[in-house]
Protein backbone atom coordinates (compact mmCIF):
# COMPACT_ATOMS: atom_id res chain seq x y z
CA UNK A 1 0.00 0.00 0.00
CA UNK A 2 1.41 3.17 -1.08
CA UNK A 3 0.25 5.95 1.15
CA UNK A 4 0.36 9.85 1.37
CA UNK A 5 3.35 10.30 3.54
CA UNK A 6 2.21 13.65 5.82
CA UNK A 7 5.40 15.76 5.96
CA UNK A 8 5.51 17.43 9.70
CA UNK A 9 7.94 20.22 8.96
CA UNK A 10 6.00 22.84 8.32
CA UNK A 11 3.28 22.13 10.92
CA UNK A 12 6.60 21.75 13.57
CA UNK A 13 7.83 25.27 12.40
CA UNK A 14 4.77 26.50 13.96
CA UNK A 15 3.18 24.36 16.59
CA UNK A 16 4.77 26.40 19.52
CA UNK A 17 2.95 29.60 18.40
CA UNK A 18 -0.23 27.44 18.29
CA UNK A 19 -3.16 28.64 20.95
CA UNK A 20 -4.89 25.52 22.82
CA UNK A 21 -7.48 27.71 23.78
CA UNK A 22 -10.07 26.52 20.82
CA UNK A 23 -11.50 29.96 20.15
CA UNK A 24 -7.74 31.62 19.72
CA UNK A 25 -7.01 29.00 17.81
CA UNK A 26 -9.18 29.42 15.36
CA UNK A 27 -8.59 33.02 14.94
CA UNK A 28 -4.82 31.88 14.39
CA UNK A 29 -5.88 29.01 11.96
CA UNK A 30 -8.18 31.67 9.93
CA UNK A 31 -4.46 34.26 10.02
CA UNK A 32 -1.97 31.42 8.88
CA UNK A 33 -4.11 30.57 5.91
CA UNK A 34 -6.11 27.28 4.87
CA UNK A 35 -2.96 25.28 4.53
CA UNK A 36 -2.80 24.29 8.32
CA UNK A 37 -6.40 23.55 8.53
CA UNK A 38 -6.17 21.37 5.47
CA UNK A 39 -3.24 19.49 6.37
CA UNK A 40 -5.16 18.73 9.82
CA UNK A 41 -8.17 17.76 8.70
CA UNK A 42 -5.90 15.39 6.33
CA UNK A 43 -4.70 14.18 9.31
CA UNK A 44 -7.49 12.96 10.94
CA UNK A 45 -9.30 11.77 7.88
CA UNK A 46 -6.39 9.53 7.24
CA UNK A 47 -6.96 7.90 10.70
CA UNK A 48 -10.30 8.23 10.90
CA UNK A 49 -10.56 6.05 7.26
CA UNK A 50 -7.52 3.79 7.23
CA UNK A 51 -6.20 3.38 11.31
CA UNK A 52 -2.67 3.85 9.27
CA UNK A 53 -0.61 7.41 8.39
CA UNK A 54 2.94 7.21 7.43
CA UNK A 55 4.74 10.17 8.38
CA UNK A 56 7.97 12.48 7.68
CA UNK A 57 9.72 13.97 10.76
CA UNK A 58 12.81 16.17 9.92
CA UNK A 59 14.23 15.05 13.79
CA UNK A 60 13.79 11.40 12.97
CA UNK A 61 16.14 10.42 10.62
CA UNK A 62 17.25 7.22 8.97
CA UNK A 63 20.24 6.93 10.50
CA UNK A 64 18.67 6.91 13.91
CA UNK A 65 16.23 4.16 13.04
CA UNK A 66 19.64 1.84 11.57
CA UNK A 67 21.48 3.35 14.61
CA UNK A 68 18.82 1.53 17.19
CA UNK A 69 17.80 -1.42 14.31
CA UNK A 70 21.92 -2.14 14.68
CA UNK A 71 21.70 -2.07 18.40
CA UNK A 72 18.60 -4.54 18.80
CA UNK A 73 19.91 -6.72 15.83
CA UNK A 74 23.00 -7.66 18.13
CA UNK A 75 21.04 -8.22 21.45
CA UNK A 76 18.68 -10.16 19.92
CA UNK A 77 21.21 -12.80 18.31
CA UNK A 78 22.64 -13.42 22.01
CA UNK A 79 21.79 -16.82 22.99
CA UNK A 80 18.43 -17.14 25.04
CA UNK A 81 19.52 -17.56 27.95
CA UNK A 82 21.46 -14.49 28.14
CA UNK A 83 18.10 -12.93 26.72
CA UNK A 84 15.72 -14.57 29.30
CA UNK A 85 18.14 -13.28 32.53
CA UNK A 86 16.16 -9.77 31.44
CA UNK A 87 12.86 -11.24 32.02
CA UNK A 88 10.12 -10.34 34.24
CA UNK A 89 7.25 -11.86 34.28
CA UNK A 90 5.92 -10.94 37.49
CA UNK A 91 5.50 -7.08 36.19
CA UNK A 92 3.38 -8.78 33.36
CA UNK A 93 6.19 -8.58 30.47
CA UNK A 94 5.62 -4.67 30.82
CA UNK A 95 9.56 -3.95 31.32
CA UNK A 96 12.53 -6.01 29.93
CA UNK A 97 12.56 -9.26 28.29
CA UNK A 98 9.30 -11.47 26.32
CA UNK A 99 10.60 -14.83 24.83
CA UNK A 100 9.06 -16.04 21.64
CA UNK A 101 6.09 -18.20 22.20
CA UNK A 102 4.41 -15.69 24.82
CA UNK A 103 2.57 -13.45 23.52
CA UNK A 104 -1.12 -14.66 22.48
CA UNK A 105 -2.65 -13.48 19.46
CA UNK A 106 -5.88 -11.61 20.25
CA UNK A 107 -7.50 -13.63 17.22
CA UNK A 108 -7.04 -16.60 18.94
CA UNK A 109 -9.23 -15.65 22.23
CA UNK A 110 -11.21 -12.91 21.17
CA UNK A 111 -14.87 -15.00 20.03
CA UNK A 112 -15.92 -11.90 19.04
CA UNK A 113 -13.31 -11.11 16.44
CA UNK A 114 -13.02 -14.63 15.02
CA UNK A 115 -16.69 -14.31 14.60
CA UNK A 116 -16.24 -11.55 12.55
CA UNK A 117 -12.84 -13.20 10.76
CA UNK A 118 -15.20 -15.66 9.57
CA UNK A 119 -17.61 -13.13 7.91
CA UNK A 120 -14.82 -11.79 6.42
CA UNK A 121 -14.15 -12.60 2.16
CA UNK A 122 -11.65 -15.16 1.87
CA UNK A 123 -9.17 -12.83 0.09
CA UNK A 124 -9.29 -10.29 2.78
CA UNK A 125 -8.93 -13.08 5.66
CA UNK A 126 -5.74 -12.98 7.77
CA UNK A 127 -3.22 -15.47 8.41
CA UNK A 128 -4.11 -17.94 10.70
CA UNK A 129 -1.78 -18.34 13.88
CA UNK A 130 -1.13 -21.80 14.86
CA UNK A 131 -0.31 -20.39 18.70
CA UNK A 132 1.52 -18.10 20.53
CA UNK A 133 3.46 -15.80 18.11
CA UNK A 134 7.03 -16.82 17.35
CA UNK A 135 8.95 -13.75 17.88
CA UNK A 136 10.69 -11.77 21.16
CA UNK A 137 9.79 -8.27 22.51
CA UNK A 138 11.86 -5.61 24.29
CA UNK A 139 9.70 -3.26 26.65
CA UNK A 140 11.70 0.27 27.59
CA UNK A 141 9.64 2.63 29.23
CA UNK A 142 10.44 6.11 27.61
CA UNK A 143 9.81 9.36 29.58
CA UNK A 144 9.08 10.85 33.19
CA UNK A 145 7.21 8.32 35.42
CA UNK A 146 4.52 9.49 37.88
CA UNK A 147 5.75 9.80 41.08
CA UNK A 148 1.95 8.76 42.72
CA UNK A 149 0.06 5.96 40.63
CA UNK A 150 -2.45 3.45 41.31
CA UNK A 151 -0.94 1.04 38.41
CA UNK A 152 3.09 0.69 39.64
CA UNK A 153 3.07 -2.52 37.51
CA UNK A 154 2.65 -0.64 34.44
CA UNK A 155 5.24 2.41 35.42
CA UNK A 156 7.81 -0.21 36.70
CA UNK A 157 12.06 0.70 36.49
CA UNK A 158 13.50 -0.55 33.09
CA UNK A 159 15.84 -3.34 32.87
CA UNK A 160 19.61 -2.80 30.89
CA UNK A 161 21.26 -5.79 29.47
CA UNK A 162 24.60 -6.13 30.39
CA UNK A 163 27.47 -5.92 27.44
CA UNK A 164 25.59 -2.88 25.83
CA UNK A 165 26.80 0.03 27.20
CA UNK A 166 24.89 2.40 24.90
CA UNK A 167 22.23 0.87 25.53
CA UNK A 168 20.12 3.45 27.67
CA UNK A 169 21.49 6.28 25.43
CA UNK A 170 20.10 4.56 22.52
CA UNK A 171 16.67 3.45 23.40
CA UNK A 172 16.01 7.12 25.24
CA UNK A 173 17.10 9.00 22.21
CA UNK A 174 15.09 7.04 19.68
CA UNK A 175 12.12 6.45 21.99
CA UNK A 176 11.77 10.31 22.78
CA UNK A 177 12.63 11.55 18.93
CA UNK A 178 9.37 9.01 17.87
CA UNK A 179 7.23 10.12 20.86
CA UNK A 180 8.03 13.83 19.72
CA UNK A 181 6.01 12.87 16.20
CA UNK A 182 3.38 11.41 18.05
CA UNK A 183 2.96 14.46 20.15
CA UNK A 184 2.92 16.08 16.91
CA UNK A 185 0.41 13.90 15.04
CA UNK A 186 -2.02 13.84 17.80
CA UNK A 187 -1.83 18.08 18.16
CA UNK A 188 -2.98 17.55 14.46
CA UNK A 189 -5.38 15.27 14.61
CA UNK A 190 -7.19 16.62 17.60
CA UNK A 191 -7.17 20.06 15.41
CA UNK A 192 -8.86 18.16 12.67
CA UNK A 193 -11.18 16.40 15.01
CA UNK A 194 -12.08 19.88 15.89
CA UNK A 195 -11.09 19.54 19.45
CA UNK A 196 -8.50 21.83 21.20
CA UNK A 197 -4.69 21.04 20.13
CA UNK A 198 -3.62 19.91 23.50
CA UNK A 199 -7.17 17.55 23.58
CA UNK A 200 -5.17 14.02 23.55
CA UNK A 201 -1.84 15.40 24.66
CA UNK A 202 -2.53 17.24 27.77
CA UNK A 203 -3.69 12.94 28.39
CA UNK A 204 -0.68 11.62 27.61
CA UNK A 205 1.58 13.63 29.89
CA UNK A 206 3.69 10.83 32.16
CA UNK A 207 1.68 7.89 30.23
CA UNK A 208 3.04 4.90 30.44
CA UNK A 209 5.03 5.06 26.86
CA UNK A 210 6.87 1.99 25.36
CA UNK A 211 9.53 1.55 23.39
CA UNK A 212 8.82 -2.06 21.96
CA UNK A 213 10.81 -3.42 19.44
CA UNK A 214 10.16 -7.25 18.44
CA UNK A 215 12.87 -9.16 16.97
CA UNK A 216 11.99 -12.70 15.17
CA UNK A 217 14.88 -15.15 13.65
CA UNK A 218 14.52 -15.63 10.17
CA UNK A 219 16.35 -18.25 10.23
CA UNK A 220 14.59 -20.86 11.85
CA UNK A 221 10.82 -18.68 11.30
CA UNK A 222 11.28 -17.78 7.22
CA UNK A 223 9.31 -19.69 5.74
CA UNK A 224 6.39 -18.04 3.57
CA UNK A 225 3.37 -17.76 5.88
CA UNK A 226 4.87 -17.69 9.14
CA UNK A 227 2.79 -15.88 11.55
CA UNK A 228 5.03 -13.14 13.66
CA UNK A 229 1.84 -11.31 14.84
CA UNK A 230 -1.59 -12.70 14.70
CA UNK A 231 -4.06 -10.37 13.79
CA UNK A 232 -5.01 -8.35 16.42
CA UNK A 233 -5.34 -3.91 17.81
CA UNK A 234 -3.69 -2.28 19.96
CA UNK A 235 -4.45 -1.28 23.00
CA UNK A 236 -2.99 1.60 23.25
CA UNK A 237 -3.76 4.99 22.50
CA UNK A 238 -0.81 5.68 18.74
CA UNK A 239 1.61 2.96 17.49
CA UNK A 240 4.55 4.16 15.71
CA UNK A 241 7.32 2.31 13.57
CA UNK A 242 10.20 3.11 12.07
CA UNK A 243 10.88 1.73 8.98
CA UNK A 244 11.68 -2.27 9.17
CA UNK A 245 14.53 -4.18 6.72
CA UNK A 246 12.37 -6.65 6.46
CA UNK A 247 8.60 -6.60 5.55
CA UNK A 248 5.57 -8.31 6.12
CA UNK A 249 3.03 -5.89 7.67
CA UNK A 250 -0.35 -5.89 7.03
CA UNK A 251 -3.37 -3.72 7.64
CA UNK A 252 -7.24 -3.83 7.32
CA UNK A 253 -8.96 -0.69 6.07
CA UNK A 254 -12.17 0.62 7.62
CA UNK A 255 -14.37 -0.98 4.64
CA UNK A 256 -12.17 -4.42 5.39
CA UNK A 257 -10.11 -4.29 2.92
CA UNK A 258 -6.66 -6.07 3.73
CA UNK A 259 -2.92 -3.99 2.59
CA UNK A 260 0.09 -4.71 2.87
CA UNK A 261 2.05 -1.24 4.24
CA UNK A 262 5.01 -0.07 2.13
CA UNK A 263 6.91 2.10 4.61
CA UNK A 264 9.31 4.86 2.62
CA UNK A 265 13.17 5.44 3.60
CA UNK A 266 12.92 7.53 6.72
CA UNK A 267 9.34 7.84 7.01
CA UNK A 268 7.28 6.55 10.16
CA UNK A 269 4.26 4.53 10.53
CA UNK A 270 1.52 5.22 13.14
CA UNK A 271 -1.32 2.86 14.15
CA UNK A 272 -4.25 4.25 15.89
CA UNK A 273 -4.82 2.18 18.88
CA UNK A 274 -7.98 1.18 21.33
CA UNK A 275 -7.44 4.06 23.44
CA UNK A 276 -8.27 6.58 21.01
CA UNK A 277 -10.79 4.78 19.72
CA UNK A 278 -12.11 5.53 23.11
CA UNK A 279 -11.70 8.89 23.28
CA UNK A 280 -13.21 10.06 20.04
CA UNK A 281 -16.67 7.46 20.88
CA UNK A 282 -15.33 5.20 17.94
CA UNK A 283 -15.23 7.79 15.21
CA UNK A 284 -11.38 6.65 15.00
CA UNK A 285 -11.21 2.29 15.46
CA UNK A 286 -8.25 1.17 16.73
CA UNK A 287 -6.38 -0.49 13.53
CA UNK A 288 -5.60 -4.51 13.23
CA UNK A 289 -3.01 -5.76 11.52
CA UNK A 290 -0.68 -8.96 11.64
CA UNK A 291 3.06 -9.31 10.57
CA UNK A 292 3.66 -12.76 8.22
CA UNK A 293 6.67 -14.00 6.10
CA UNK A 294 5.57 -12.83 2.85
CA UNK A 295 7.05 -13.46 -0.67
CA UNK A 296 8.59 -10.02 0.05
CA UNK A 297 9.96 -10.97 3.26
CA UNK A 298 11.48 -13.81 1.10
CA UNK A 299 13.16 -11.65 -1.34
CA UNK A 300 14.77 -9.52 1.59
CA UNK A 301 15.74 -12.76 3.59
CA UNK A 302 18.00 -13.37 0.08
CA UNK A 303 19.31 -10.15 -0.20
CA UNK A 304 20.26 -9.69 3.28
CA UNK A 305 21.91 -13.19 3.09
CA UNK A 306 23.94 -12.55 0.15
CA UNK A 307 25.37 -9.77 1.89
CA UNK A 308 25.99 -11.42 4.85
CA UNK A 309 23.42 -9.18 7.13
CA UNK A 310 21.89 -10.26 10.56
CA UNK A 311 18.48 -12.22 9.50
CA UNK A 312 16.53 -11.11 12.35
CA UNK A 313 13.20 -8.84 11.89
CA UNK A 314 13.65 -5.97 14.29
CA UNK A 315 10.39 -3.59 14.34
CA UNK A 316 11.13 -0.40 16.22
CA UNK A 317 7.60 -0.23 17.44
CA UNK A 318 6.33 2.43 20.20
CA UNK A 319 3.28 2.34 22.41
CA UNK A 320 2.12 6.04 22.96
CA UNK A 321 -0.41 5.69 26.25
CA UNK A 322 -2.71 7.90 27.98
CA UNK A 323 -1.56 8.17 31.35
CA UNK A 324 -2.22 5.12 33.34
CA UNK A 325 -4.73 7.35 36.15
CA UNK A 326 -6.02 9.38 33.49
CA UNK A 327 -9.78 8.66 32.53
CA UNK A 328 -10.84 7.59 29.07
CA UNK A 329 -13.97 8.61 27.99
CA UNK A 330 -15.57 10.77 24.76
CA UNK A 331 -14.31 14.25 24.21
CA UNK A 332 -15.75 17.43 23.56
CA UNK A 333 -18.20 16.86 20.80
CA UNK A 334 -17.32 12.85 20.33
CA UNK A 335 -19.58 12.56 23.27
CA UNK A 336 -22.52 13.44 21.53
CA UNK A 337 -22.36 10.55 18.81
CA UNK A 338 -24.22 7.53 18.64
CA UNK A 339 -21.63 5.06 20.15
CA UNK A 340 -20.89 7.46 23.05
CA UNK A 341 -22.37 5.17 25.47
CA UNK A 342 -20.02 2.34 24.53
CA UNK A 343 -17.05 3.81 25.80
CA UNK A 344 -18.49 4.76 29.39
CA UNK A 345 -15.40 6.29 31.64
CA UNK A 346 -12.75 4.07 32.93
CA UNK A 347 -9.40 4.83 34.39
CA UNK A 348 -6.58 4.18 31.52
CA UNK A 349 -4.49 1.54 33.80
CA UNK A 350 -7.60 0.19 34.42
CA UNK A 351 -8.57 -0.29 30.62
CA UNK A 352 -5.05 -1.38 30.09
CA UNK A 353 -5.07 -4.03 32.70
CA UNK A 354 -8.74 -5.11 31.60
CA UNK A 355 -7.32 -5.59 27.75
CA UNK A 356 -4.39 -7.54 29.14
CA UNK A 357 -6.31 -10.02 30.82
CA UNK A 358 -7.53 -11.14 27.07
CA UNK A 359 -4.64 -12.41 26.02
CA UNK A 360 -3.97 -13.83 29.15
CA UNK A 361 -0.94 -17.06 29.04
CA UNK A 362 0.47 -19.10 31.68
CA UNK A 363 -0.60 -16.46 34.00
CA UNK A 364 1.31 -13.55 32.92
CA UNK A 365 -0.56 -10.77 31.05
CA UNK A 366 0.57 -10.09 27.47
CA UNK A 367 0.48 -7.18 25.63
CA UNK A 368 -0.81 -5.27 22.58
Amino acid sequence: MDVPVIDLTRYLEIADKLSTEPAELSGQLEELGPWLGDLCKEVSRILRETGALVVKDPRCSAEDNDRFIDMMEKYFERPPEFKRMQERPQLHYQVGVTPEGVEVPRSLVDKEMQEKLESMPKEFQPSTPRGPDPKWRYMWRVGPRPLDTRFKELNSEPVIPEGFPEWKETMDSWGHKMISAIEAVAEMAAIGFGLSKDAFTSLMKQGPHLLAPTGSDLRCYGQEGTVFAGYHYDLNFLTIHGRSRFPGLNIWLRNGQKVEVKVPLGCLLIQTGKQIEWLTAGDCIAGLHEVVVTKRTIDAIKLASEQQRSLWRVSSTLFAHIASDAVLRPLGHFAEFPLASKYPPICAGEFVEQELAVINLKGSKGRS
